[in-house]
């Protein structure tokens, strides 16, 4: 590989241990989160959104008005505030805006569509706070990242003002998994492979249609959304995903840009302090955010 970060973060990915049960997946998700630690100018504040338990973060820099809706990924099953927060609150640095990260309910004790109410209801919280929804963007990972795009769904859908854009990183957005890249980048990607998608969406979607626009975003009527930026990894199963997402979009008339990285790993992102990468991709989606949100 001609990145020797990345290669040294797949030595470290290839080096877990693997659990198989969802309670020790979630201890373990949240316990290496732990190892990159948070600056100490970061300031982090639980707060209930409409009854979904979040926090705010911000950096000395944030602008007050300007704000991250941030939706975590991790299969709509595990992952948490706890396993992501050092990802948003750089997130929000690099945009120059507070972050609003949320716990949304998990599967399979919360499936479909619990993630997807939660996130309207944190959406409706920002704006009975005051934020303009012009001056709001969502933001999120994997399942995150599919979520912004159903969480955009279900706000239209509720009659509510559009946020401003969307930064889907890596996301996963067809409950099916029926991207070619499932098995042409299979050897290539270190942490995600169709089984485990399928497992994950199983116990997300249980008897209800794949197919959903507000579980499979791909399906959606996409027309209207605001502007989204996609990245992800060009080694990914997932990155087919990005593609057919990119395309929705172009042809709903959605302003859309699809950045593919050569060599990243899904959610390369939440590396970035041991990844130069991560920290590139990062302040990419933040001058995006900057730009499509700023005061006009």
């Amino acid at each position: 590989m001609a990145d020797p970060e990345i290669a040294k973060v797949r030595e470290m990915l290839a080096a877990r241990p693997r659990a198989t049960e969802v309670a020790q997946m979630r201890i373990d998700a949240d316990e290496r989160s732990k190892a990159f630690g948070l600056p100490d100018d970061v300031t982090v504040q639980a707060v209930n959104a409409n009854g979904v338990k979040a926090e705010w973060t911000s950096t000395p820099d944030a602008d007050a008005s300007r704000v991250i809706l941030y939706l975590h990924g991790g299969g709509y099953v595990i992952c948490s505030l706890q396993s992501h927060r050092h990802l948003i609150a750089e997130i929000g640095r690099a945009a120059g805006a507070r972050t609003l990260g949320i716990d949304y309910r998990l599967a399979p004790e919360h499936p479909f569509p619990a993630p997807v109410e939660d996130s309207l209801a944190a959406y409706r919280f920002l704006l009975d706070s005051g934020i303009k929804p012009n001056r709001i963007a969502l933001a999120g990972d994997s399942a995150g990242g599919g979520l912004v795009v159903a969480a955009m769904l279900a706000i239209r859908e509720a009659g509510l003002p559009m946020p401003g854009c969307g930064w889907c990183i890596s996301p996963w957005v067809d409950m099916q998994a029926l991207g070619g890249s499932f098995v042409d980048r299979a050897e290539t990607d270190p942490t995600v492979q169709k089984a485990t998608i399928e497992m994950m969406a199983q116990w997300y979607i249980g008897d209800a249609d794949p197919r959903h626009p507000h579980a499979s975003p791909i399906y959606g009527d996409l027309q209207g959304l605001p502007p989204l930026l996609i990245q992800v990894g060009a080694v990914e199963t997932l990155l087919d995903d990005s593609i057919a997402l990119a395309r929705r979009a172009g042809v709903a008339d959605v302003p859309v840009e699809l950045q593919i990285w050569p060599e990243m790993i899904h959610i390369w992102h939440i590396y970035f302090p041991m990844l130069s990468a991560g920290r590139r991709a990062i302040a990419s989606g933040g001058s995006f955010v900057r730009n499509v949100i700023r005061e006009t």
